[in-house]
């Protein structure tokens, strides 16, 4: 399994990284003042914030909620 993107609007994590680096932004909501993505299943959501907290544009694994719990500054 090779997951990249936000599938209900193909936003690639890749340039959900570049916008994020270049807003200077640290959480989903933020990001999403940015650029549209995550706004129907959310099942991204937990995708990007990893990749907000590591980098990482790709993933071979399911990552849910639980696995990837809210940033600081979200809570």
């Amino acid at each position: 399994m090779h997951i990249d993107r936000c599938y209900c609007f193909q936003q690639s994590f890749a340039d959900l990284k570049r916008i994020a680096d270049e807003e200077g932004v640290q959480t989903v909501d933020a990001l999403q003042e940015h650029v549209t993505f995550g706004h129907n299943c959310q099942l991204c959501h937990p995708y990007v914030r990893r990749m907000l907290r590591t980098g990482a544009v790709t993933f071979d694994r399911v990552v849910r909620a639980a696995d990837e719990p809210p940033t600081e500054a979200a809570r």
